[in-house]
């Protein structure tokens, strides 16, 4: 009878554990942003890794917290986060003559809102694609990502035409 009591225990046991790791695993996974990794040629790479290098540790006073995975060619900052991915594809919506821009301290941004009530922005007339996308939660605070952003972008993906 001890031998039977004491498995039910084990057994117990083991699944509080698995219990305890699974919320741990969600909650953590709750917290972090994730964002989809572009795959540029190698110039738009090189391009963007020294832009992860310029990039400010505050954009709209949220402190960095880069998404996953990790990649020199993503950042994010706050949560729910501002994300940034360089080395993005082309947006389709540029060939359209009537989307619309915005231009930010000398950078260009082509703006799309997004069903879910975020903006994406992605430059234009760069050597690379970046894109920034702001969830609605923080679209109150108009242009003040792109202005945090606009220095490292110019200095780090030359004005042009990305391959």
């Amino acid at each position: 009878m001890n031998s039977l009591h004491h498995r039910h225990r084990s057994v117990i046991g083991l699944s509080v554990l698995a219990a305890l790791i699974t919320v741990a695993g969600c909650s953590s996974a709750d917290d972090s942003a994730s964002a989809a990794v572009p795959s540029p040629g190698a110039k738009a790479t090189g391009l963007c890794r020294n832009l992860d290098k310029m990039l400010p540790s505050k954009v709209d006073d949220q402190s960095r917290r880069d998404p996953e995975p990790a990649s020199a060619l993503t950042a994010g900052w706050g949560n729910p986060a501002i994300i940034l991915r360089c080395g993005v594809v082309r947006p389709a919506k540029m060939n359209d003559p009537e989307a619309d821009g915005v231009e930010v301290n000398g950078v260009g941004w082509l703006l799309q809102k997004q069903d879910d009530g975020s903006f994406r922005f992605t430059t234009t007339l760069r050597k690379a694609y970046v894109e920034v996308t702001i969830p609605k939660d923080r679209t109150g605070d108009g242009m003040a990502p792109l202005v945090d952003l606009a220095k490292s972008v110019k200095k780090a993906i030359p004005a042009g035409i990305a391959d």
